[in-house]
């Protein structure tokens, strides 16, 4: 499905449902990798409970509906049990998690680099 709107004459090509999908993934990646950061900052923090990002089941579900930029992106406090001080931040869980957010935030990058490339490609003939 084509999202494409004109505004005073020209074309957004960049609204298409492939575009915006991969923006909202990017959003969300990014939103996680800032929640992380702030959970292991916080990890002294008597009573801090980590927080946790979500969003790919609800994009995934907004994909499907045909609008992508209905799929929200939610943050949340961890149920998982705390230590003696009330803190549940895990450090190796963190990291891992970290690390999986940066390897999902390259593929979408080059995921809408490649997208651009398409474009570009068209746009010469």
């Amino acid at each position: 499905m084509d999202r494409r709107h004109t505004d005073g004459g020209s074309v957004r090509v960049l609204e298409d449902i492939t575009s915006v999908t991969l923006h909202g993934a990017l959003d969300g990646l990014a939103k996680r990798q800032r929640v992380i950061a702030d959970n292991i900052a916080n990890i002294q923090t008597p009573g801090f409970l980590a927080g946790r990002v979500e969003f790919e089941d609800a994009l995934r579900t907004a994909v499907q509906a045909g609008d992508p930029r209905e799929g929200a992106i939610t943050t949340a406090r961890s149920l998982e049990p705390t230590r003696e001080d009330g803190n549940n931040v895990n450090l190796d869980h963190e990291v891992l998690s970290n690390i999986d957010t940066g390897l999902r935030y390259q593929t979408m990058l080059r995921a809408t680099d490649d997208k651009f490339g398409l474009l570009r490609a068209a746009i010469r003939g």
